[in-house]
């Protein structure tokens, strides 16, 4: 059994939340990179050109890289021979969220309930989603999620009957009617099978997978690659002004399902798709 004090999270969480915000993941640096070098459209080259000068200046100025700063989403994967001591976990991690919102002075965008709309303040509370894996250590990701992107994400419960080609219509409705309002070059994360709630739980994990990670399952695989290649050709283009670079990345996870459903869930991220991850 290995003990860790709850106070470690909080220091993780707060400095995750930071770092998620002022300096994109490598995987998605590279994504960029490369877009800006195969795009065929002008304007889209100096868009995507402008979206890497701000992440530059960001990084410099330790500015953030977008003004909405997200309601943070955090996955925990605890190890079951982890004991936690000194208080309460939740709690730790929504310290560690409040802590970096207030002293990192990033825009505190959460509101206490859904129709008041008082303002918390911090930013809290996360959205936190809890694993228990086996062994001794404790994987964190923070992924602040902006809603800009968020509101243009999309649940169908679709028929059995509707099967792979029902899906690829779903996940394209949810690009095409996204549009500009997504920010792209966006990352499609999907999720299909499991229920109504497994399926949008699936996507929001989809999207911190890292890009160059292609699913271990075969025709999920060429899903994903098809798919990628579908919504490039829409023509929306960086910033939705026209161009081949719609999304740097469509990653999608399976679940069983019942018999008499075929749930998918599309949760599209903006051109940024901030995500930190550590392993205490």
């Amino acid at each position: 059994m290995r003990t860790i004090e709850v106070t470690e999270i909080t220091h993780n969480i707060k400095e995750m939340c930071i770092e998620a915000n002022h300096f994109l993941s490598e995987d998605m640096e590279k994504a960029l990179k490369w877009a800006a070098e195969d795009e065929k459209a002008s304007l889209g080259r100096q868009i995507l050109g402008q979206l890497q000068d701000n992440l530059k200046i960001a990084g410099e100025d330790m500015i953030p890289i977008c003004q909405d700063t997200g309601m943070t989403v955090v996955f925990l994967e605890v190890g079951q021979e982890v004991h936690f001591e000194g208080g309460n976990l939740t709690d730790s991690v929504n310290e560690g969220v409040r802590q970096g919102y207030v002293e990192g002075y990033l825009r505190k965008s959460v509101v206490k309930d859904p129709l008041i709309r008082e303002n918390t303040k911090d930013n809290t509370p996360a959205v936190i989603h809890y694993d228990i894996v086996p062994g001794d250590q404790v994987k964190i990701t923070v992924a602040p999620k902006g809603f800009g992107s968020e509101n243009m994400s999309r649940v169908f419960m679709l028929k059995p009957a509707d099967g792979i080609e029902g899906v690829k219509q779903a996940i394209l409705t949810a690009v095409k009617d996204a549009g500009p309002n997504a920010c792209p070059p966006m990352v499609v994360g999907v999720g299909i099978g499991g229920t109504f709630e497994k399926c949008a739980l699936m996507a929001k994990r989809a999207l911190t997978r890292p890009l160059e990670e292609r699913s271990a399952i075969p025709y999920v695989k060429d899903l994903e690659e098809e798919m990628l290649e579908r919504i490039n050709k829409t023509g929306i283009g960086p910033g939705g002004l026209g161009g081949t670079t719609t999304a740097l990345a469509v990653n999608i996870d399976t679940y069983p399902t019942h018999i008499a459903g075929l749930p998918v869930a599309v949760n599209i991220c903006c051109h940024v798709n901030r995500h930190a991850v550590r392993i205490l």
